[in-house]
């Protein structure tokens, strides 16, 4: 297969299952992965899509969950910018959940000292969390999603029904000021949805590239959140209209 119409061929499987790994495309295409590596350089040059390590993905469309693999070097400086300012929305001694996004993994790393206890559905934190003696770690179980490395399903949502938390620090895929807080899924939604309703405070964490955007299922409003943290100053349209719900907004250091 000449490299134009492998290329072309790459961008359309990447644009339908909106993400995908290097291995995955060499194997399918049956080349090394250096030539994959090129390819997706060629096509990011022509914005067809975005690299990550390891892979490449595509944020278009209202129904897009990334592979969690591919996401969690995606805008990796942007997650650790949020994370950074998530910090002083937690104290010792508070109780608080993270959820399966790889923005709360990144807060995750920024607590390990912490004397507090930590819900989560997310194995790659419970996995970090559990090396630190200080931190009292509550994993909620359930189905296990092996492309966000997280629970769901009715058995996580009723661990989780059963506690309730100070602060909630929850992603989500895009907020828009028509259509508010949306996701690509009802998977995580259902389970973001319960934690928003047992605590006391809610943050959402939101790199610049969610915003003015609309996913394919409504997760909740702005003045049901206490907060939104994100990586970069937002409009004035934004400022004024978060501030009429109540909603404060942390955009800056």
């Amino acid at each position: 297969m000449i490299g134009a119409v492998r290329r072309q061929k790459i961008a359309e499987l990447v644009h339908e299952k909106k993400s995908a790994s290097v291995s995955e495309l060499a194997s399918i295409f049956s080349v090394t992965g250096e030539t994959i590596r090129r390819d997706l350089k060629a096509l990011e040059s022509e914005g067809t899509l975005k690299r990550s390590y390891g892979g490449a993905y595509v944020q278009t469309g209202v129904d897009n969950l990334v592979d969690v693999n591919i996401r969690t070097t995606a805008y990796r400086g942007s997650k650790e910018v949020i994370a950074s300012r998530c910090l002083q929305f937690v104290n010792n001694g508070d109780t608080i959940f993270l959820d399966n996004s790889t923005t709360c993994f990144y807060i995750a790393k920024l607590l390990q000292d912490m004397r507090i206890t930590v819900l989560t559905n997310n194995l790659m934190i419970l996995n970090l969390l559990s090396k630190c003696p200080n931190i009292r770690l509550i994993g909620i179980g359930g189905n296990y999603s092996t492309t966000e490395k997280a629970f769901y399903g009715p058995i996580a949502e009723l661990t989780i029904g059963r506690y309730y938390v100070d602060t909630s620090f929850l992603s989500c895929r895009s907020l828009s000021l028509k259509s508010g807080i949306t996701d690509s899924t009802d998977r995580w939604n259902d389970v973001r949805r319960i934690v928003l309703e047992h605590s006391q405070r809610t943050y959402f964490v939101a790199d610049y590239s969610k915003f003015d955007n609309t996913s394919f299922v409504h997760l909740c409003d702005f003045n049901e959140v206490t907060g939104i943290i994100t990586d970069h100053p937002l409009s004035e349209a934004w400022r004024e209209s978060l501030d009429k719900t109540g909603c404060i907004l942390i955009d800056e250091d």
